[in-house]
C-alpha cells in the first residue's frame, strides 16, 4: 500500500519542487550552454525497477575532450569549474526531477546505476532493482562514492527490505545535511567512483 501511495507523493512533489526550482534551473542551463557550446543535458540508459531501462537526466557536468587516440580523457581532466559546483551542490540533480514524473525514478531508492554492472550482481545485489532507484537513498547518506561496492549494495538491499514513510523521511532529512555539508561527493580523490567490476562472491 505504501508504494502505491509513494508514487503519488512523488508525482506531486516532483512537480511542486520543479516548478520552484525553475529559475535555478533554467538560471543553470544558460550558464551550462556557454560553457559546454550549447550542451546542457547528460542522458544515459540506467536500469529501473525490475531491471527496465530508462534514459537518466542530469546535468551536464563534464566536457568531451579526447585524447590524440580519440578516446575520452579522464573524468578528473573533463569536469569543468562550473560543473565542479554544480556536482558539489548537487544542482545536477534536478533534472531528475523530470524521471520522477515520467515514472521512472522516486526522490528515495538505490541509485541507478550503469546498465553494464547488470551481469555482474550477484542475487542479494540484484534485489536493489525490485524497487523504483532515487535520487537519493540509504547508501548516499552512509557515504555516498566514498564507501566501497559492496557496502553500498548492502545498503541498498537493507532499504529494500525495510523500505517504509519513516524511513523514507529519515533519508531526505539527512540528505539535506550531506548537501549541506558537501559530505561524501568524491571517493577520495577521485572525481567519480571506479567502476563496478563485480563481487568476489559472485
Amino acid at each position: 500500500m505504501y508504494i502505491i501511495i509513494k508514487e503519488i507523493l512523488d508525482r506531486i512533489f516532483s512537480a511542486l519542487f520543479f516548478v520552484l526550482l525553475l529559475p535555478i534551473f533554467l538560471f543553470v542551463c544558460l550558464l551550462l550552454a556557454i560553457a559546454n557550446n550549447g550542451a546542457v543535458f547528460f542522458l544515459q540508459p540506467r536500469p529501473g525497477k525490475n531491471e527496465k531501462i530508462f534514459k537518466i537526466i542530469k546535468f551536464k557536468t563534464m566536457n568531451d575532450k579526447k585524447d590524440r587516440n580519440g578516446q575520452l580523457l579522464p573524468d578528473a581532466d573533463r569536469l569543468t569549474y562550473l560543473g565542479r559546483f554544480v556536482r558539489a551542490t548537487s544542482i545536477d540533480e534536478i533534472p531528475q526531477l523530470i524521471n520522477i514524473l515520467k515514472g521512472d525514478m522516486s526522490f528515495v531508492g538505490p541509485r541507478p546505476l550503469l546498465v553494464s554492472y547488470l551481469p555482474l550482481y550477484n542475487e542479494r545485489q540484484r534485489k536493489r532493482h525490485l524497487v523504483k532507484p532515487g535520487i537519493t537513498g540509504w547508501a548516499q547518506i552512509n557515504g555516498r562514492n566514498a564507501i566501497s561496492w559492496e557496502q553500498k549494495f548492502e545498503y541498498d538491499v537493507w532499504y529494500v527490505d525495510r523500505i517504509s514513510p519513516s524511513l523514507d523521511i529519515k533519508i531526505l532529512l539527512l540528505t539535506l545535511l550531506k548537501v549541506i555539508r558537501k559530505e561524501g561527493v568524491n571517493q577520495k580523490e577521485n572525481i567519480t567512483m571506479e567502476a563496478f567490476k563485480g563481487s568476489d562472491n559472485l
